[in-house]
C-alpha cells in the first residue's frame, strides 16, 4: 500500500523535526508504506533529500497493549550495535498533540521486501542464500544478552510457551464464533505437553520474510523491522512461527508447504533448523513438533479474533471474514503436529 499523504500535517511535522536537526528549510513530503490493522508507516522525505520513516499508532480507541510502538522504538534502540541487523532509531516523540499519536522516526533503508516465500524469478542459489541470511540473523537475535543491553526488564522470564496457551485459550473460549475440533483438542492438550526445561531469550515474535529488508543486490538482511510483538520468550517457539511456513500450503496462506523445495533452491525444513541449531548450539528437534502445534494454535487464534471482529462489525481490514475463515485448517495443521510428537515421544 502507497500512496501520497494527504491527512499528516506536514508544514507542522515538519517544523517540529527541523528542531530536531532532522530537517532542512524546505517542505516535507510523506508517501504511505503501511496502514490496515498495523501501525501506520509513512516514507518521509525533506528537501534536502534524507528519507526517514515514521511510525505512528493507529487513530481511534485501541487495546492498551497493542500497537506498542514506545517497545518497538526502545528494543531497536537496544540492538543498534548487535549483530542484529536494524534500522538507526533517530526520535521517539510521547506527546500526541502533534499527530494524534505518538510516533518515532528512523532511518529509511533502501532495500528488498519480499512477500512470496518461495521467492519467485529468483536462481535457485540465491533462494538458498536467502534463506541462509535468515537463519543467520534470527540465531543473532538469540544470543543477545538483553540485560546487558537494557532490556532485562522488556517481558517476563519463563513459562512463555505456557503463558500464550493460556492468554490465547482463554480470548478463544470467550468468542462466540464457533471453534474446530482441532482448536478444542489443542486447547486440551498444550498445556499438557509442555516441554520440560525453559530458557529465555529475546524474541521477535513475528519473524518472517516480509518483515526483512535485504540489501539491493546481495542476500543479505539489513534490517528486521514490525517488532511490536517483540519480548523476553523461549528462543525455539520464536523460530518455530517462521518455520510454520513449510507446514503451510501457499493456497492456505503465506507458506512454502507441498512446494518443490530442491527444484527453489530453499533448504528443508530439517536443514533450515539445522543450520540453527550449528549456530547457537540448541537442539531443536527433541520438541520441534510441540512448538510447531503451538506456533500453529496461536496463529490460528489470532485470526479467530480477527474473524470475531468480522462478526461483532469492528474489523479493519475488507478480508477479515476471508482471513478469519482460515483459523480452522490452521488448527488441523496444529493437531497433525501434535500428533507427531506424540507418536516421536512412544
Amino acid at each position: 500500500m502507497t500512496g501520497a499523504v494527504t491527512h499528516l500535517p506536514l508544514d507542522a511535522l515538519g517544523d517540529y523535526l527541523r528542531a530536531q536537526g532532522l530537517a532542512g528549510a524546505g517542505p516535507l513530503t510523506a508517501t504511505v508504506l503501511a496502514g490496515g490493522q498495523s501501525n501506520p508507516t509513512y516514507r518521509l522525505t525533506t528537501d534536502d533529500g534524507r528519507q526517514y520513516v515514521l511510525r505512528k499508532k493507529p487513530d481511534g480507541p485501541l487495546i492498551a497493549s497493542a500497537h506498542a510502538i514506545d517497545r518497538e522504538y526502545r528494543v531497536m534502540r537496544a540492538l543498534q550495535d548487535t549483530a542484529v541487523p536494524v534500522p538507526r532509531m533517530l526520535h521517539y516523540c510521547d506527546d500526541s498533540a502533534l499527530l494524534g499519536t505518538p510516533f518515532y522516526v528512523m532511518e529509511f533503508l533502501q532495500g528488498r521486501v519480499f512477500m512470496d516465500q518461495s521467492l519467485p524469478g529468483m536462481q535457485p542459489a540465491e533462494r538458498g542464500a536467502i534463506y541462509r541470511d535468515m537463519s543467520r540473523v534470527i540465531a543473532a537475535l538469540h544470543a543477545v544478552d538483553y540485560v546487558a543491553v537494557g532490556l532485562g526488564d522488556f517481558g517476563k522470564v519463563g513459562n512463555y510457551v505456557g503463558r500464550q496457551i493460556a492468554r490465547w485459550s482463554r480470548q478463544c473460549r470467550e468468542s462466540t464464533v464457533p471453534m474446530n475440533e482441532a482448536m478444542h483438542r489443542l486447547m486440551d492438550w498444550l498445556p499438557e505437553h509442555l516441554p520440560a526445561g525453559d530458557e529465555t531469550t529475546l524474541v521477535h515474535g513475528d519473524y518472517r520474510l516480509d518483515n526483512l529488508v535485504f540489501h539491493p543486490t546481495e542476500p543479505r538482511v539489513i534490517g528486521v523491522l514490525d517488532w511490536e510483538l517483540s519480548t523476553l520468550g523461549h528462543p525455539l517457539a520464536d523460530l518455530a512461527y517462521q518455520c510454520m511456513a513449510w507446514r503451510i500450503p501457499p493456497t492456505l496462506w503465506r507458506g512454502i508447504g507441498g512446494l518443490d523445495l530442491a527444484a527453489l533452491g530453499i533448504p528443508q525444513e530439517s536443514e533450515y533448523v539445522g543450520w540453527y541449531e550449528q549456530a547457537t548450539g540448541r537442539q531443536a528437534a527433541e520438541h520441534w513438533d510441540f512448538y510447531l502445534a503451538y506456533n500453529l494454535f496461536r496463529m490460528a487464534a489470532i485470526l479467530h479474533g480477527i474473524a470475531q471482529r468480522a462478526q461483532d462489525g469492528n474489523a479493519a481490514a475488507a478480508d477479515a471474514v476471508e482471513t478469519g475463515a482460515k483459523a480452522g485448517p490452521l488448527a488441523e495443521l496444529g493437531w497433525e503436529a501434535a500428533q507427531r510428537y506424540m507418536a516421536g515421544r512412544q
